[in-house]
């Protein structure tokens, strides 16, 4: 999966960029509070982007 796909359906889920890491991004889900880091890769794996979406409690896209 595209990063810039994945970041789209953060957003779409009331998902924030929190701040900018070395390597990663870290996100947070503003109606849980859930936090988590997306690495800074063109392309992310789709068992990451499943772990990412569980992590921050949002459907997997």
């Amino acid at each position: 999966m595209k990063r810039r796909d994945l970041i789209r359906h953060l957003e779409e889920h009331n998902c924030r960029l929190v701040r900018e890491g070395g390597s990663h991004s870290i996100w947070q889900n503003t109606h849980s509070g859930k936090r988590t880091a997306i690495p800074r890769h063109t392309e992310i794996g789709e068992y990451t982007a499943a772990k990412i979406c569980k992590q921050l409690e949002i459907p997997i896209p």
